[in-house]
């Protein structure tokens, strides 16, 4: 199992963004990345721990500005710093007038937008999923305890529900971790190329 996960991080993130050449270099990284979020989105469906520790920001936090950091020193190591910035934040094609417009936005972009929505892209889609999950069982409990005895059978109903966002939530685990990986890969891809 773990060996077809490493397979699917080098194949279908790292060489399918960064070729073969540079997912080599890459790797570990994206590897390190993708397993870590995988491993701690799946804490939230262990009972008993309940919440995923990618659901608070820390952790998306942290690995977001690794990712920010790494895109950098690999931009201004191919690059130098002023063609660097140069090719993010002056693209070429467009009026020069325009720069006055573009510039903050590029700048806005490559310092806060990428490794901010990378963190909270993260964090939101697995509080959201906790969210559901603590409704659905929820509902469950009131509905069977609580609730009068006509509404009784809504629990079985909750219930499915439940298990239902629970098997869901399994899919955004791997589906987060994928996409959080490769969003760092084509960050870093960015940075490597000439012109944006």
């Amino acid at each position: 199992m773990i060996e077809l996960l490493l397979d699917f991080v080098r194949v279908q993130i790292a060489e399918q963004i960064l070729g073969k050449q540079e997912a080599r270099r890459f790797l570990p990284m994206l590897t390190t990345i993708f397993l870590t979020i995988l491993a701690f989105n799946l804490t939230g469906l262990v009972p008993g721990l309940n919440l995923a520790a990618s659901s608070r920001i820390g952790l998306p936090l942290v690995l977001a500005l690794w990712v920010f950091a790494t895109y950098w020193w690999v931009g201004i190591r191919q690059h130098g710093l002023g063609n660097y910035l140069k090719n993010n934040l002056f693209p070429p094609g467009i009026p020069k007038f325009v720069y006055i417009i573009v510039m903050p936005i590029e700048l806005l972009q490559l310092l806060i937008i990428r490794p901010g929505s990378l963190a909270l892209r993260l964090a939101a889609n697995m509080i959201a999923g906790h969210i559901m999950l603590v409704l659905a069982f929820a509902a469950t409990h009131y509905f069977v305890f609580e609730a009068a005895p006509a509404m009784k059978a809504l629990g079985v109903l909750s219930l499915a529900g439940g298990f239902a966002f629970t098997a869901f939530e399994l899919l955004v685990a791997g589906l987060q971790a994928y996409i959080f990986a490769l969003l760092a890969a084509v960050y870093i891809n960015l940075s490597l190329e000439e012109a944006h």
